[in-house]
C-alpha cells in the first residue's frame, strides 16, 4: 500500500508499530518499519519501508471492531501530528478515516477531522474534495440539515470564497479561478418562492466578492451546476452544505479524490471515504483514496517549499 509508493519526502506513520508490523503479517505485505527519528536531513522515502513513530495502543485493536478505549488514543495520535505540522517537524499532515461515534460514545465532543483541527489550528477550515476532473468546496461541514440555514453568513461565505480563491491561486497555479457558487434551497430559491437564503444571504456576499475582483458566479441551482456543460466553465463549486457536494464529488472519483483543508496554518489531505469497519483486516480495501492524499500532501509541501 503506503509503503510501495514512490514519494520525494520522509514518510512517517504515528501509530502502534506492533499493530502495524502485526497487520502486515496478516495481510502478507513485506513492509520494514523502520524507527523514526527527527533529523535535520529527513530520510527519503524507500519502497518497502515505512517509519514509524510508535505511539502504543490504549488498548489491544481487533479489525472491524470499536472499543472506546482507544478513542483517547487516536485524538493522542492527531495531537501529535498537529504539534508536529505547527512546528515545521511535518511538512503536511495526512489523516486516515476515524469512526467518530466511537469517540463520541468515549464521552468526548468529537464532529470530525476538520473541526478538530480548526480548535487545535486556530484556523478557518474550507473542506474541498479535489481530484483529476472536479473540485468540490463546501460552504457548511458536519451539521444536521436543519442547522445548514442558520450557520450561512455573509461574512462567512465572503470569507470561505476568498479562501477558496486564494488556495487555486497557490496551490494549483490559476491565475484567475472562476467559483461556481450554489444556492441553498430547490432551483436557488425560485426568486424567493422556495426560500431566501439566495436573496439575503448568498447574493449581497457574492456582489462583495465580485467587488474584490473574485470571480464568484451564483447563486446557481446545484441541480444544474453540476451538468457537464455547464461545469465545464468552472474551476470549482461550492456547495451550501455535506450532502449537495460531496455525493457528486464521489461519484466523479471515489478511488481519485482526495479531501483538502484550508485555511488552516498546517496542510493537511486526507481520503474522500470513512473507515469501511466491514471489510477491515480483509486484505480487500482499495488504498487508492490515500495514495492519492499522499502523493498530493508531498506535492504541495514541495511547491509550499
Amino acid at each position: 500500500m503506503l509503503a510501495g509508493l514512490e514519494l520525494p519526502c520522509e514518510l512517517v506513520c504515528l501509530g502502534d508499530r506492533e499493530l502495524l508490523a502485526a497487520r502486515a503479517a496478516q495481510l502478507g505485505l513485506p513492509v520494514e518499519l523502520i524507527p523514526y527519528r527527527p533529523r535535520a536531513t529527513p530520510r527519503q522515502h524507500r519502497r518497502g519501508t515505512l517509519s514509524i513513530a510508535h505511539v502504543p495502543l490504549a488498548a489491544p485493536s481487533m479489525p472491524g471492531r470499536l472499543d472506546v478505549r482507544n478513542a483517547p488514543y487516536v485524538l493522542r495520535l492527531l495531537d501529535l501530528a498537529v504539534d508536529g505540522a505547527l512546528t515545521s517537524e511535518f511538512a503536511a499532515l495526512v489523516t486516515a478515516p476515524v469512526q467518530k461515534s466511537v469517540i463520541n460514545e468515549a464521552g468526548i465532543a468529537f464532529s470530525g477531522h476538520t473541526e478538530y483541527l480548526a480548535t487545535r489550528t486556530g484556523g478557518l477550515p474550507v473542506m474541498l474534495l479535489a481530484s483529476d476532473t472536479l473540485r468540490v468546496a463546501l460552504a457548511t461541514t458536519h451539521l444536521p440539515l436543519a442547522k445548514v440555514s442558520g450557520a450561512l453568513s455573509i461574512e462567512g461565505l465572503v470569507r470561505t470564497v476568498t479562501t477558496l480563491d486564494g488556495a487555486l491561486k497557490r496551490w494549483w497555479g490559476l491565475p484567475a479561478p472562476r467559483i461556481a457558487v450554489c444556492g441553498l434551497n430547490p432551483h436557488a430559491g425560485e426568486s424567493g418562492h422556495l426560500g431566501d437564503e439566495e436573496i439575503r444571504i448568498i447574493a449581497p456576499a457574492l456582489e462583495e466578492l465580485r467587488a474584490h475582483g473574485i470571480d464568484a458566479v451564483g447563486p446557481m441551482p446545484a441541480d444544474t451546476v453540476f451538468v457537464p456543460g455547464i461545469l465545464a466553465g468552472f474551476d470549482v463549486v461550492l456547495a451550501m452544505y455535506h450532502d449537495q457536494g460531496l455525493p457528486v464529488a464521489k461519484h466523479a472519483g471515489f478511488e481519485r479524490t482526495v479531501n483538502v483543508t484550508l485555511g488552516l496554518p498546517i496542510l493537511r489531505t486526507s481520503p474522500d471515504h470513512g473507515t469501511a469497519l466491514d471489510i477491515a483486516g480483509t486484505g480487500r480495501a482499495d488504498a487508492a483514496s490515500l495514495r492519492a492524499a499522499v502523493q498530493l500532501a508531498a506535492r504541495l509541501a514541495e511547491q509550499r517549499g
